[in-house]
């Protein structure tokens, strides 16, 4: 795989950008754990690995799923625009690689469970032995580790990411973590060096996306010192306003806060960065 980059040498503080070969992976499936009740982990393995980058903690890859039928997924062509179906496009959607690891050949996904989509469904029934298809990462942002401070808020579907860039934030940085999840039962364990204050919310069997939780505590919560990085990451209406008020009533810099919502309460697959 080769890659190019873009970036700002008079800016410390500016985003790079990492663009990737577009290439389509068949993977086997090497496990799946539930890690909570509602988040499966499910490991990946197979030759189609070699080559494979994800130097950005919020990078996202393509999942294409097994005909539900036959429980097939045949590899696509590689045309100009990228992957070209010989017969009709499988079902597809968005997620972070949560870690993956070279030497051994393997690529980690967790799944967040919360609808009754085609990604829920297989990530339920995942076994070893079966197969799926990953595309991309067709390309990375990388956020430095220039700041006083950061900020990460996000629900379920944003705990992969933010597990990777706790991991990554160097020994001491002040990070405040704001999560939403359904109950206690589902809170997960962060790995990091740097200064972690951690703060659940608990929606305890409301719908997500239909609450205002994540910005009722954002209203009390401590922000970093300092010249900080925010990175926000949830159902998209919920997102865009998160983002307003940081920047409106919490000091946050435009430039330095990066939105997206991962999901859309009522559309089948959306995926959309807000500025």
């Amino acid at each position: 795989m080769t890659a190019s980059l873009t970036t700002t040498a008079e800016d410390p503080r500016a985003t790079q950008r990492v663009r990737h070969d577009t290439r389509f992976r068949l993977l086997t499936v090497r496990s799946a754990t539930h890690l909570t009740p509602h988040m499966v982990r499910v490991t990946l393995e197979g030759a189609d690995l070699q080559g494979f980058a994800s130097p950005g903690f919020d990078d996202h890859v393509k999942l294409f799923f097994p005909d539900a039928a036959t429980g097939r997924i045949d590899r696509p062509g590689m045309g100009p625009d990228g992957i070209t179906w010989p017969g009709p496009r499988p079902q597809m959607r968005d997620y972070t690689p949560r870690h993956y690891d070279a030497a051994a050949g393997t690529l980690t996904i967790d799944f967040a469970l919360h609808d009754a989509g085609p990604a829920t469904r297989w990530a339920e029934q995942a076994q070893p032995g079966q197969t799926l298809g990953v595309g991309g990462p067709r390309g990375s942002m990388l956020i430095p580790m220039a700041f006083d401070g950061y900020l990460l808020i996000g629900d379920d579907t944003a705990l992969p990411a933010i597990a990777r860039r706790l991991e990554e934030l160097p020994a001491g940085a002040p990070v405040t973590v704001l999560a939403e999840v359904d109950s206690p039962a589902d809170e997960m364990a962060f790995t990091t060096r740097a200064a972690l204050a951690l703060t659940w919310v608990h929606r305890r069997g409301a719908a997500p996306g239909s609450t205002s939780l994540l910005e009722d505590a954002l209203a009390t919560l401590e922000l970093p010192p300092g010249d900080f990085h925010t990175w926000v990451a949830c159902e998209t209406g919920v997102a865009k306003r998160l983002r307003a008020r940081l920047v409106a009533e919490h000091g946050a810099r435009p430039a330095w806060t990066k939105a997206a919502g991962y999901w859309r309460v009522g559309s089948a697959d959306a995926h959309e960065r807000i500025e």
